[in-house]
């Protein structure tokens, strides 16, 4: 299915950005001229009539991006698990608090090649690194996103757990 998203720009205020959800509803963020952005919900019987306004702060608007982002390439690699995948499983597992691998860097995990699944990104913060090169620190707190098969994940989640990697 393809999304259509219209552009509007309001004269003296900024840009109003619009997607035509498939149940008939209008969503639309309001980007003002000042960097206040506000996401809004319209009527269904008039698409210029909101029903609903929501004022949302730079880190509001930067979490919200970030967990739709999230959700959508999440869900995407969901699609691909089953038999075609040879069962492809896509988690996110947090770094534990005593994790010995606080500080250092991804490469000295090993994971991939000790267990074939890959860390694809890590969030950090409410942030999204995806794609982190092998010399990417973790720090306590991380969660990483990690896409293999179901014993290569929980391999990864065993590795980040170990308290002394060097033993």
């Amino acid at each position: 299915m393809r999304v259509r998203v219209e552009q509007t720009t309001l004269p003296g205020i900024g840009v109003r950005h619009d997607v035509l959800t498939g149940t008939g509803h209008r969503i639309g963020v309001v980007s003002h001229r000042d960097g206040r952005r506000e996401l809004v919900v319209f009527d269904e019987d008039d698409p210029d009539l909101a029903t609903v306004h929501l004022a949302l702060s730079d880190a509001e608007a930067a979490v919200l991006a970030d967990l739709l982002g999230t959700s959508v390439v999440l869900g995407q690699l969901s699609r691909l698990t089953g038999t075609d995948s040879g069962g492809l499983v896509t988690e996110q597992v947090a770094l534990p608090a005593g994790s010995g691998y606080a500080g250092r860097r991804l490469g000295e995990t090993k994971a991939r090649a000790r267990t074939g699944a890959s860390i694809v990104a890590v969030v950090r913060d409410g942030d999204i690194i995806p794609s982190p090169a092998p010399s990417f620190r973790f720090e306590a707190g991380d969660s990483v996103i990690v896409v293999g098969t179901r014993a290569g994940v929980d391999g990864v989640t065993a590795i980040l757990a170990e308290s002394d990697p060097d033993s």
